[in-house]
């Protein structure tokens, strides 16, 4: 095989004619629909889930900084995919971009990257559903197994209604985590070994919920509207209610310092940490290219969609910011090693009412996440099955049902297994390293196309050229090269994998090695980018 055929890229005429073939779009949106489709898709699993772990385990209080170098990094990279899916609006998205720019080794790259990033935030979000679930049944007198309430190894400690009273906690009694607790119970004198301990096993929960949306997404259900637009008013609620409220409990002394001094080891707190915490919180910025590919049903996309990329990452940045401030204020950082931080807080400001509300508003909300993750992860394999870098039996859709259920059921049994085995932190790592490797790409897609096709017509321009895409490159190395080695060594195993397939089967049965158009697509189910969609556009 030839080199070159690494290099061989779908062409843009070819592209929009694909595009072209899909039913056609009206430009109906203005700035404030683009703003409120990036507040909806943005506001998800990584505020409810990952904050609490970066805090504790890698920036302390410094965890609102994170957040805004986070954000910048997506401010950069967001402008980039507005260009893209302005020139290319089909489905496809940062796995599309590079086939028509950098060529299909890289397609392939970023494709494969994307797998990881859908299944491993569909597990990531499903152990956060679990925390939640598990700390609402709490609040009710019912306590899980600790034996299934966890990933491997966990260990975990019952603390009564006795002890709480002597550690001044008004949280319900139940089986948490020994970790969190450790000074506090040394600190009031309790030994470790007078209170009932357990080892966990696996987490349950987390593997429910995924099998049990994996079930529903075979059948064909999937997600209206409607019932995104309820979810997302719910989401920004809770955590209207959280800020409004918190304040009136917060401790300044839990803030200071604001950047914890550095252990000795890179990444754990001093400014090290902050930046390793920024690169495990971009989980929580997944989901602003929902408005770059609302491109062409924009009215002007040249002057809307950085307002509605840098209007909704303002907005969520200031809102992350202040959650952070709230649920670090009320909550010791080192009490934040959780699956469900926010639950932590309410617990400990004892607002009993807001408790039941959050929870609950918190276990919507993500299970909407997971749907759209696991519905979103077939999409993936569907499209480079298409395009021949995967076998045909990754786009066979169900005779009855119209689902492609193979992939569903064969994605939901992984991410089950994921999501009952593996720590949090990894996954949330591992999550952050994928997305940050697709905004890479693409932003270097931008450079390379406007060189070598510098005449296209392009409805939205990336603004600074070049200095917005090698910034959006620079923040997003800065932010990968500050997670863990591990994370590196997981990413590459993964990768190498897919070289193997790649090399093995993609480029013998490439469309464009055999000089086939792209199939016909089948009945698979696109997100709406409508202002009431409020999902995650899946970054096929």
């Amino acid at each position: 095989m030839e080199a070159k055929a690494l290099f061989r890229r779908k062409s843009l005429s070819d592209l929009m004619s694909e595009a072209e073939a899909d039913v056609g779009l009206k430009r109906t949106l203005g700035p404030v629909n683009l703003v409120a489709i990036g507040v909806g898709g943005i506001i998800g699993a990584g505020i409810f889930v990952l904050t609490g772990q970066a805090a504790a385990n890698y920036a302390g209080p410094g965890i609102v900084i994170s957040f805004c170098l986070a954000g910048i990094a997506c401010a950069f990279a967001g402008l980039c995919y507005a260009e893209f899916a302005s020139m290319i609006p089909i489905a496809g998205s940062a796995y599309t971009y590079s086939y028509a720019t950098l060529g299909e080794l890289a397609a392939w790259f970023i494709g494969w990257d994307l797998i990881l990033e859908y299944g491993v935030c569909g597990g990531t979000v499903a152990v956060g559903w679990s925390g939640y679930a598990i700390s609402f049944l709490r609040n009710l007198g019912i306590n899980v197994p600790p034996q299934v309430m966890a990933s491997p190894g966990t260990c975990l400690v019952y603390l009564p209604r006795a002890v709480l009273d002597r550690l001044h906690l008004a949280v319900p009694q139940g089986w948490y985590e020994v970790g969190n607790y450790a000074k506090d119970l040394a600190s009031a004198g309790i030994s470790l070994d007078s209170l009932k301990q357990a080892t966990a096993l696996f987490n349950l929960p987390a593997a429910l919920i995924v099998l049990a949306i994996t079930a529903l997404l075979i059948r064909g259900i999937k997600e209206s509207a409607t019932f995104n637009a309820i979810i997302v008013v719910l989401k920004v609620s809770i955590l209207t209610l959280v800020i409004s409220l918190g304040f009136a409990y917060v401790k300044t002394a839990n803030w200071f310092p604001i950047v914890p001094p550095n252990t000795g080891e890179f990444g754990h707190f001093g400014w090290s940490g902050v930046a390793r915490a920024a690169g495990v919180i971009f989980f929580a910025y997944i989901g602003f290219d929902a408005v770059s590919t609302a491109a062409q049903e924009t009215v002007n996309p040249k002057r809307d969609m950085p307002i509605g990329i840098l209007g909704s990452l303002a907005i969520c940045t200031i809102i992350y910011i202040l959650v952070a401030l709230v649920i670090t204020g009320v909550a010791p950082y080192t009490r934040l090693n959780v699956p469900d931080p926010i639950a932590v807080a309410i617990d400990i400001m004892g607002i009993g009412w807001l408790s039941v509300i959050v929870k609950l508003g918190a276990i919507a909300g993500l299970t909407s996440v997971i749907l759209v993750f696991l519905l979103g992860q077939p999409r993936i394999f569907f499209t480079m099955s298409r395009d021949g870098l995967l076998p045909p039996a990754f786009s066979k859709v169900h005779p009855k049902y119209g689902t492609p259920f193979m992939t569903t059921l064969a994605t939901g049994i992984a991410v089950a297994i994921l999501a009952s085995l593996v720590p949090l932190s990894v996954l949330g790592e591992l999550v952050s390293i994928g997305t940050l490797a697709a905004f890479i790409i693409v932003c270097a897609s931008v450079l390379v196309l406007r060189h070598k096709m510098p005449d296209v017509p392009r409805p939205f321009k990336t603004p600074w050229t070049p200095a917005v895409p090698l910034l959006g490159i620079l923040f997003c190395l800065y932010l990968a090269m500050g997670l863990p080695i591990d994370t590196w060594i997981r990413l590459v195993v993964w990768l190498a994998i897919g070289m193997i397939i790649y090399f093995t089967y993609g480029i013998k049965h490439s469309i464009l090695n055999r000089g086939e158009p792209t199939p016909e697509p089948l009945l698979v189910p696109a997100r709406s980018t409508s202002p009431g969609a409020g999902g995650i556009e899946p970054r096929d």
